[in-house]
C-alpha cells in the first residue's frame, strides 16, 4: 500500500524568496512527482507551482529599523497565521526561505505548535557581514540550514546546526542565453546605441529611497546623451511604485514586464544602474558593467553601520574582495556621483570590458558551474523526509 504524498510546507516573503520557493517546489517535483504537495506562503512564482498563500507577501516587504517598528503587529500577525496554516495542513517538513525576521517567528511558532515538525531555514543571515550573534540563534530556532554561501558551514556548524551549501540559485541561470537583439530592436537601438538599465528595487522602500538619485541620475545622463535608451525591469512586487517612479523621469524609459524581456535587457544593456540586491549578481551574470546605490533610513543606517564587519555590499565584490562594481550608499548615493560613474563607464568601452572580466572572475569564485542549486537543495529535503 502506498503511502500518501508528503507535504511541504514553504515559506517565503519576498520576490527573491518567493523565486527560490518556486525553483525548489520545481526539483521536488521532478524528484517525488506525486508524492509531493505543497504548502505555505508565496508569492506568484510559488503559486505557479501549486502553494496557495493565504496574503500577499506584498504586506511583508519591509526594509529598515523605523519600517519594521511600525509594521511589528502585521509582521506577528501574518506569522500566526502561517503556522494556523501549518497546524490545519500538517506538513512533514517546514522550508522557511531568507527574509531573517518574519521567518524566525514562524519558526518560533512552528516549534511550539508543532514540536516533531523538521524546521529548515534555506539562506542564512549574512551573520559573516554584520550581527554573528544571529548564528546561536538560528541554531536554537531551526534543524537544518541550505546555504547559498559557502562561508556559512563554519559559523553554524560549530553550534551544531546541520548545514549543507547548495550554491547560489542566480549562479545557475543561462541569462547570456537571452535574445538581446530582439530587445534593442524592440526599443529601435542599433547594435552600437548605449542602452542604460535601471533597476530602482524590490522593495517599496528600496523604491522610495534610491529612487529619487537614480531619477536625477537618469535626468543627467539623458541630457546629454540624446541617443541613450532607458529601459526599467519592472519587479511585481513593486509594479506600481515603479510604474509611478518611470512616470516622473526626465526622459523617456520602456518599462519591461516578465522574465524574458528582463534577461533580454540584461544582456542588451550598455551599463545598468542597479539598487543592491539579487539583481547585481544577475546582471554580472549576463555581462553587463554596473553602478551599484543603497540608501536606508537614517536611523537604520545609524545603527547597522557600527555592526557591519564586510567592506562591502555586494556579494561578487565580497568574493573579489576588491569594488568590481562601484557601490555608493548612505549620503554617496546621489543623482551626480551616479551619473558620473555611469557616464566614465558608457564613455569607455576599454573599463566596461575590464569591469566585466573581473565581474566574470569573481562569479567563479562564487561557484558558477556548480550543479544546480535548486537540485542540490531538493536532494537533501528529500533526504530528510525520506529518512
Amino acid at each position: 500500500m502506498s503511502r500518501p504524498p508528503f507535504t511541504v510546507m514553504l515559506v517565503a516573503a519576498e520576490a527573491s524568496g518567493d523565486e527560490l520557493g518556486a525553483g525548489l517546489a520545481r526539483a521536488l517535483k521532478r524528484r517525488l512527482g506525486d508524492g509531493v504537495r505543497f504548502v505555505g506562503v508565496g508569492g506568484p512564482a510559488m503559486a505557479g507551482q501549486g502553494v496557495e498563500s493565504p496574503f500577499d507577501i506584498a504586506q511583508l516587504s519591509i526594509l529598515g529599523l523605523w519600517e519594521g517598528l511600525k509594521a511589528y503587529p502585521r509582521v506577528v500577525r501574518l506569522a500566526d497565521r502561517a503556522a494556523a496554516l501549518a497546524v490545519r495542513e500538517r506538513p512533514d517538513i517546514a522550508v522557511l526561505i531568507d527574509s531573517w525576521g518574519f521567518n524566525l517567528r514562524v519558526a518560533h511558532r512552528l516549534r511550539r505548535a508543532l514540536p516533531a515538525l523538521p524546521l529548515v531555514k534555506y539562506v542564512a543571515p549574512q551573520v559573516w557581514a554584520s550581527r554573528p550573534g544571529r548564528a546561536k540563534t538560528l541554531a536554537g530556532a531551526v534543524d537544518h540550514l541550505l546555504s547559498i554561501n559557502s562561508l556559512d558551514a563554519g559559523f553554524f556548524e560549530p553550534l551544531g546546526l546541520e548545514t549543507t551549501f547548495v550554491g547560489n540559485p542566480a549562479l545557475a541561470r543561462e541569462i547570456t542565453l537571452a535574445d538581446a537583439g530582439a530587445l534593442r530592436r524592440r526599443i529601435g537601438a542599433g547594435p552600437s546605441d548605449p542602452i542604460l538599465l535601471v533597476a530602482p528595487g524590490s522593495r517599496p522602500s528600496e523604491v522610495a529611497r534610491v529612487g529619487p538619485p537614480f531619477a536625477d541620475a537618469v535626468g543627467r545622463l539623458a541630457r546629454a546623451r540624446p541617443d541613450l535608451k532607458i529601459v526599467v525591469p519592472v519587479a511585481e512586487t513593486v509594479s506600481g511604485l515603479i510604474h509611478d517612479w518611470a512616470a516622473s523621469l526626465p526622459a523617456t524609459a520602456l518599462l519591461l514586464e516578465g522574465q524574458a524581456d528582463r534577461e533580454s535587457a540584461m544582456t542588451a544593456a550598455t551599463v545598468a544602474l542597479a539598487c543592491s540586491g539579487t539583481v547585481t549578481t544577475e546582471l554580472a551574470l549576463a555581462g553587463c558593467p554596473m553602478v551599484i546605490g543603497y540608501r536606508l533610513g537614517g536611523l537604520t543606517y545609524a545603527i547597522l553601520s557600527r555592526m557591519l564587519t564586510a567592506k562591502y555590499i555586494t556579494l561578487f565584490n565580497l568574493a573579489a574582495g576588491e569594488e568590481v562594481a562601484p557601490e555608493f550608499v548612505q549620503d554617496a548615493c546621489t543623482g551626480e556621483k551616479l551619473a558620473a560613474a555611469l557616464a566614465a563607464r558608457l564613455d569607455d568601452p576599454v573599463l566596461r570590458s575590464s569591469q566585466i572580466a573581473r565581474q566574470n572572475a569573481a562569479l567563479d569564485v562564487m561557484g558558477r558551474g556548480a550543479p544546480d542549486p535548486s537540485e542540490l537543495a531538493a536532494d537533501a529535503v528529500a533526504g530528510l523526509l525520506e529518512g
